[in-house]
């Protein structure tokens, strides 16, 4: 398959009729769209088991709140994962990549490495050895990152573009879900093996050790999935090069077609800010909510258990709002509406401990976040049109994302130490003006208007 010829078959179509209701629920019982569902989930497990639900156990450790908040660095390998991209799109896994093809051999490593990091992070101690679980987070950030750029390929290479917007709402849905078993379901393991008689420290580390396990559905789907058709075309045109010819085209590849582009920079400047505003409140949701006087029981039922139906909700909505309006239009909905939403929980650190109040800006924050989520997802696959390169490409601008999750979202506990949580949440909203000048600028040079052509 040329170039040409691969970008077409991605290139988005203005003039295709609109399916019908029974057409677009039946897409989704599609094998591949479940199959890149589940993917989903396996994508989203391990991110809080280094992020929020670390960050619980460390509060409980009595660990310092500014400590709390630079352990967001722990997630750079998903910032630094285009890096080691081209290596998954071009190396083989002894055995694996024979057995199972090589998107899916893939996908079968990255998970079993992804095991034995979780275990390995949740044999550590807190309080003694700090600096030892930090290792352990990084490591399952680095596991979980590579799984991340797997999975990306496959959908990308496996779903027609019919397909493609109902594997995006569902990948993100079924993403969601994991977090919300890493974290939610994660909690109540804790405090139900606390209740086995374990001590916290036991009972933390039999929490991951379930989590570990959880991993399996994702080994169980790949299993069980296809290789693509086009992951198969590409290893068969790539036979006759060396290892080191493919990851060099790879990696060379996908950064100079994208640079070359117009207007570039100002490209990934809002690809880094956009998010950015969830990302520095976020950061802080956790600490903030146990710190209010709220129980970790309240945060797993409220926070992550009635806020999954406003994420799920709030997901296909982002959909709907992407299929039904142009792509900038939809990044102003998304934006604005995941940014204001952050002054729910200046309202909340005003009234207290409520749990009516928690519930109201808990459903708010994941309704608006998973909009703009599906819609900046949307975005960077419109960007990504050449699948001679897709993996590394996604990975690269998918890592440009999350330095705003990581480096920029670093100073969040300082930052709410000094001025309160009420002001905090308002400075969240102000975060997020950056990206929408950029958002407006881009608008007016024609950006979004050139993708969808």
């Amino acid at each position: 398959m040329t170039a040409p010829d691969a970008a077409a078959t991605t290139k988005p179509s203005d003039t295709a009729p609109r399916a019908s209701w029974r057409e677009s629920i039946a897409v989704y019982l599609q094998p591949r769209v479940l199959i890149v569902m589940l993917l989903g989930f396996s994508s989203g497990l391990p991110l809080a088991l280094s992020g929020s639900t670390l960050q619980i156990w460390m509060k409980e450790s009595g660990i310092d709140l500014r400590a709390i908040g630079l352990f967001v660095l722990v997630g750079t390998p998903y910032t630094l994962k285009f890096l080691w991209a081209p290596l998954v799109d071009a190396l083989h896994i002894p055995l694996l990549t024979r057995r199972f093809g090589r998107r899916r051999g893939w996908l079968v490593f990255s998970q079993m490495l992804l095991i034995a990091t979780i275990l390995l992070l949740g044999s550590t101690d807190p309080v003694r050895a700090p600096w030892l679980v930090a290792l352990g987070a990084v490591l399952v950030a680095a596991t979980s990152a590579t799984q991340d750029i797997v999975v990306d390929a496959f959908r990308v290479e496996s779903l027609p573009e019919s397909e493609q917007a109902a594997g995006m709402a569902g990948y993100v849905a079924a993403y969601r879900i994991g977090m919300l078993v890493s974290t939610a379901g994660a909690l109540f393991l804790v405090s139900a093996f606390e209740g086995t008689g374990l001590v916290r420290a036991s009972a933390w580390t039999w929490g991951y050790v379930s989590m570990a396990a959880m991993v399996l559905i994702g080994t169980v789907t790949a299993l069980a999935a296809t290789e693509p058709e086009q992951s198969a075309q590409a290893e068969a045109s790539t036979a006759a090069q060396t290892a080191v010819t493919r990851v060099m085209q790879a990696a060379v590849g996908a950064f100079s077609e994208f640079l070359s582009r117009k207007d570039a920079i100002a490209a990934l400047a809002f690809i880094v800010l956009f998010k950015f505003t969830d990302a520095f409140s976020g950061s802080m949701t956790a600490p903030f909510v146990i710190d209010l006087g709220f129980t970790r029981n309240d945060y797993a039922a409220i926070v992550k258990g009635v806020g999954l139906a406003a994420t799920l909700i709030g997901g296909f909505a982002g959909g709907f709002v992407a299929r039904r309006y142009s792509l900038s239009a939809s990044l102003w909905i998304g934006g604005v509406l995941q940014a204001v939403a952050n002054l729910s929980f200046s309202w909340l650190a005003l009234v207290g401990v409520n749990q009516w109040a928690l519930a109201v800006a808990i459903t708010a924050e994941n309704f608006t976040s998973a909009i703009g989520t599906v819609i900046f997802v949307a975005y960077l696959s419109a960007l990504c049109r050449n699948p001679l390169h897709t993996a590394t490409q996604y990975a690269l601008l998918t890592a440009l994302a999350a330095v705003g999750r990581t480096y920029l979202s670093a100073s969040a506990g300082f930052v709410a130490e000094a001025t309160g949580w009420p002001l905090f949440f308002a400075i969240c909203v102000v975060a997020a003006v950056p990206s929408l000048i950029l958002l407006g600028w881009l608008q007016r040079r024609g950006h979004f208007a050139a993708l969808q052509t």
